[in-house]
Protein backbone atom coordinates (compact mmCIF):
# COMPACT_ATOMS: atom_id res chain seq x y z
CA UNK A 1 0.00 0.00 0.00
CA UNK A 2 1.71 3.36 -1.39
CA UNK A 3 0.89 6.70 0.57
CA UNK A 4 1.40 9.75 -1.09
CA UNK A 5 1.55 13.24 0.39
CA UNK A 6 -2.02 14.01 -1.04
CA UNK A 7 -2.89 10.92 1.38
CA UNK A 8 -0.56 11.92 4.21
CA UNK A 9 -2.39 15.51 4.39
CA UNK A 10 -5.66 14.05 4.43
CA UNK A 11 -4.84 11.61 7.16
CA UNK A 12 -3.07 14.89 8.70
CA UNK A 13 -6.03 17.29 8.80
CA UNK A 14 -8.57 14.01 9.79
CA UNK A 15 -6.86 13.17 12.30
CA UNK A 16 -6.48 17.09 13.75
CA UNK A 17 -10.04 17.05 13.77
CA UNK A 18 -11.37 13.74 15.47
CA UNK A 19 -8.73 15.41 18.40
CA UNK A 20 -10.37 18.99 18.40
CA UNK A 21 -13.53 17.51 18.44
CA UNK A 22 -12.54 15.94 21.07
CA UNK A 23 -11.18 18.35 23.19
CA UNK A 24 -14.17 21.00 22.12
CA UNK A 25 -16.31 18.01 24.40
CA UNK A 26 -14.48 16.01 26.94
CA UNK A 27 -14.16 17.77 30.82
CA UNK A 28 -11.77 14.63 31.19
CA UNK A 29 -8.44 16.00 31.62
CA UNK A 30 -6.73 12.60 30.92
CA UNK A 31 -8.80 12.37 27.57
CA UNK A 32 -7.28 15.85 26.59
CA UNK A 33 -3.93 14.78 27.06
CA UNK A 34 -5.07 12.18 24.75
CA UNK A 35 -6.47 14.41 22.13
CA UNK A 36 -3.09 16.27 22.38
CA UNK A 37 -0.80 13.56 21.60
CA UNK A 38 -3.02 13.01 18.73
CA UNK A 39 -2.58 16.82 17.01
CA UNK A 40 0.84 16.45 17.87
CA UNK A 41 1.06 12.95 16.10
CA UNK A 42 -0.76 14.92 13.15
CA UNK A 43 1.41 17.65 13.00
CA UNK A 44 4.41 15.05 12.17
CA UNK A 45 2.13 13.86 9.64
CA UNK A 46 2.04 17.19 8.05
CA UNK A 47 5.38 18.07 8.14
CA UNK A 48 6.27 14.58 6.47
CA UNK A 49 3.71 15.40 3.59
CA UNK A 50 5.33 18.60 3.29
CA UNK A 51 2.84 20.89 4.41
CA UNK A 52 4.68 22.30 7.80
CA UNK A 53 8.18 22.83 8.91
CA UNK A 54 7.36 23.32 12.44
CA UNK A 55 4.72 20.87 13.97
CA UNK A 56 4.95 22.82 16.94
CA UNK A 57 3.35 26.16 15.10
CA UNK A 58 0.75 23.68 13.36
CA UNK A 59 -0.36 22.56 17.03
CA UNK A 60 -0.45 25.80 18.09
CA UNK A 61 -2.56 26.97 15.47
CA UNK A 62 -5.18 23.99 15.65
CA UNK A 63 -5.45 24.44 19.60
CA UNK A 64 -6.47 28.18 18.90
CA UNK A 65 -9.37 26.69 16.74
CA UNK A 66 -10.85 24.43 19.37
CA UNK A 67 -14.44 25.41 20.76
CA UNK A 68 -16.34 24.02 23.36
CA UNK A 69 -19.39 21.71 23.10
CA UNK A 70 -21.09 22.00 18.76
CA UNK A 71 -18.95 25.11 18.54
CA UNK A 72 -16.05 22.89 18.07
CA UNK A 73 -17.28 20.15 16.27
CA UNK A 74 -14.79 19.90 12.91
CA UNK A 75 -15.98 20.31 9.72
CA UNK A 76 -14.77 21.40 6.63
CA UNK A 77 -15.01 24.94 5.02
CA UNK A 78 -17.56 25.17 2.41
CA UNK A 79 -16.72 26.77 -0.97
CA UNK A 80 -19.44 27.21 -4.02
CA UNK A 81 -18.49 27.76 -6.99
CA UNK A 82 -20.42 28.75 -10.65
CA UNK A 83 -20.06 27.30 -14.00
CA UNK A 84 -21.88 30.24 -15.91
CA UNK A 85 -22.37 29.72 -19.87
CA UNK A 86 -23.71 31.77 -22.46
CA UNK A 87 -25.91 31.35 -25.43
CA UNK A 88 -22.47 31.19 -27.59
CA UNK A 89 -21.43 27.96 -25.72
CA UNK A 90 -18.99 29.83 -23.68
CA UNK A 91 -17.76 29.33 -19.94
CA UNK A 92 -17.77 32.64 -17.59
CA UNK A 93 -14.00 32.21 -15.79
CA UNK A 94 -11.87 34.41 -13.56
CA UNK A 95 -8.28 35.04 -13.33
CA UNK A 96 -7.57 34.90 -9.66
CA UNK A 97 -5.53 38.06 -8.09
CA UNK A 98 -3.75 35.99 -5.71
CA UNK A 99 -2.22 33.36 -7.90
CA UNK A 100 -3.11 34.12 -11.15
CA UNK A 101 -4.96 31.13 -12.21
CA UNK A 102 -8.01 31.04 -14.55
CA UNK A 103 -10.95 29.30 -12.51
CA UNK A 104 -15.08 30.01 -12.62
CA UNK A 105 -16.31 32.27 -10.16
CA UNK A 106 -16.09 30.76 -6.96
CA UNK A 107 -16.04 31.95 -3.04
CA UNK A 108 -16.81 31.02 0.93
CA UNK A 109 -20.05 29.76 2.06
CA UNK A 110 -22.11 33.28 3.60
CA UNK A 111 -24.27 32.84 6.40
CA UNK A 112 -27.69 33.91 5.96
CA UNK A 113 -27.54 32.42 2.04
CA UNK A 114 -28.36 29.58 0.44
CA UNK A 115 -25.64 27.48 -1.42
CA UNK A 116 -27.33 28.82 -5.10
CA UNK A 117 -27.80 32.33 -3.14
CA UNK A 118 -24.38 32.50 -2.46
CA UNK A 119 -23.14 31.38 -6.72
CA UNK A 120 -25.06 34.09 -7.88
CA UNK A 121 -23.90 36.32 -5.28
CA UNK A 122 -20.30 35.36 -6.00
CA UNK A 123 -20.93 35.28 -10.04
CA UNK A 124 -22.03 39.29 -9.83
CA UNK A 125 -19.60 40.39 -7.42
CA UNK A 126 -16.44 38.93 -9.77
CA UNK A 127 -17.50 39.58 -12.73
CA UNK A 128 -20.72 41.56 -13.06
CA UNK A 129 -22.83 39.30 -14.51
CA UNK A 130 -26.05 38.36 -13.15
CA UNK A 131 -27.13 34.90 -13.94
CA UNK A 132 -30.00 32.55 -12.70
CA UNK A 133 -28.93 29.02 -11.07
CA UNK A 134 -30.20 25.81 -13.68
CA UNK A 135 -28.74 22.47 -11.56
CA UNK A 136 -26.09 21.21 -8.86
CA UNK A 137 -23.06 19.89 -10.60
CA UNK A 138 -21.01 18.41 -8.35
CA UNK A 139 -20.18 18.23 -4.35
CA UNK A 140 -16.16 17.56 -4.19
CA UNK A 141 -14.14 16.58 -1.25
CA UNK A 142 -11.21 19.18 -1.92
CA UNK A 143 -8.74 16.97 0.51
CA UNK A 144 -9.64 13.65 -1.50
CA UNK A 145 -8.92 15.09 -4.87
CA UNK A 146 -5.94 16.85 -3.35
CA UNK A 147 -7.11 20.62 -4.95
CA UNK A 148 -6.67 22.17 -1.63
CA UNK A 149 -4.35 21.79 1.77
CA UNK A 150 -7.39 22.44 4.11
CA UNK A 151 -10.50 20.45 5.04
CA UNK A 152 -13.04 21.71 2.25
CA UNK A 153 -15.83 20.58 0.31
CA UNK A 154 -16.54 22.55 -3.34
CA UNK A 155 -20.07 22.61 -4.47
CA UNK A 156 -20.05 23.54 -8.46
CA UNK A 157 -23.56 24.94 -9.55
CA UNK A 158 -24.61 25.29 -13.61
CA UNK A 159 -25.92 28.72 -14.14
CA UNK A 160 -27.17 30.56 -16.81
CA UNK A 161 -26.47 34.38 -17.38
CA UNK A 162 -29.02 36.62 -18.30
CA UNK A 163 -27.57 39.82 -17.77
CA UNK A 164 -24.66 42.30 -16.98
CA UNK A 165 -21.61 43.26 -17.92
CA UNK A 166 -18.22 41.86 -17.65
CA UNK A 167 -16.42 44.14 -14.97
CA UNK A 168 -13.23 42.22 -12.70
CA UNK A 169 -13.75 42.60 -8.94
CA UNK A 170 -10.71 45.02 -8.05
CA UNK A 171 -9.61 43.29 -5.14
CA UNK A 172 -9.83 39.40 -5.81
CA UNK A 173 -9.69 39.33 -9.95
CA UNK A 174 -7.40 40.03 -11.90
CA UNK A 175 -9.28 39.51 -15.33
CA UNK A 176 -12.69 38.07 -16.48
CA UNK A 177 -13.90 37.20 -19.60
CA UNK A 178 -16.09 34.28 -21.51
CA UNK A 179 -14.09 31.64 -23.07
CA UNK A 180 -14.85 28.81 -26.02
CA UNK A 181 -13.71 25.47 -25.42
CA UNK A 182 -10.90 25.38 -27.71
CA UNK A 183 -9.38 28.83 -26.13
CA UNK A 184 -9.26 28.17 -22.48
CA UNK A 185 -6.94 30.58 -21.08
CA UNK A 186 -3.73 29.00 -18.82
CA UNK A 187 -3.16 28.31 -16.03
CA UNK A 188 -6.54 26.80 -15.14
CA UNK A 189 -6.89 25.13 -12.31
CA UNK A 190 -7.99 21.86 -12.20
CA UNK A 191 -9.89 21.79 -15.88
CA UNK A 192 -9.83 17.67 -15.69
CA UNK A 193 -12.10 17.84 -12.72
CA UNK A 194 -14.97 19.84 -14.20
CA UNK A 195 -14.64 20.83 -17.52
CA UNK A 196 -16.23 17.84 -18.86
CA UNK A 197 -19.21 18.14 -17.16
CA UNK A 198 -18.95 22.22 -17.46
CA UNK A 199 -19.11 22.44 -20.53
CA UNK A 200 -21.81 19.36 -20.91
CA UNK A 201 -24.18 21.35 -18.98
CA UNK A 202 -23.37 24.78 -21.08
CA UNK A 203 -24.66 22.63 -24.08
CA UNK A 204 -27.60 21.66 -22.70
CA UNK A 205 -26.81 18.20 -22.27
CA UNK A 206 -28.40 15.97 -19.24
CA UNK A 207 -25.87 15.96 -16.33
CA UNK A 208 -26.03 13.85 -13.35
CA UNK A 209 -24.64 15.48 -9.86
CA UNK A 210 -21.03 14.64 -9.54
CA UNK A 211 -19.79 13.43 -6.20
CA UNK A 212 -17.12 11.67 -4.83
CA UNK A 213 -18.34 7.56 -4.56
CA UNK A 214 -17.67 6.31 -0.70
CA UNK A 215 -14.55 4.49 -0.09
CA UNK A 216 -14.57 1.13 2.78
CA UNK A 217 -12.68 2.27 4.86
CA UNK A 218 -11.96 6.12 4.10
CA UNK A 219 -8.90 6.92 4.83
CA UNK A 220 -7.51 4.35 2.76
CA UNK A 221 -4.98 5.83 -0.10
CA UNK A 222 -6.17 7.03 -3.20
CA UNK A 223 -5.05 4.52 -5.45
CA UNK A 224 -6.50 1.49 -3.57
Amino acid sequence: MHASEADLLRWSQTLAGIARTGLGFTESRYEQERFEEVLAVAADIAVAAGAQSDPEVLVEEWMRSVGDGVAGYQTPKIAVGAVVGNERGEILLVQRGDSGVWLYPTGWADIGYSASEVAMKEVEEETGIECEVVQLLAVLDGLRLGFTRIPLYSLIFHCRAIGGELCAHPLECADVGWFARDALPEPLAGYDLWGEMAFAAIDGKEVEVHYDRPRRPPWRPADV
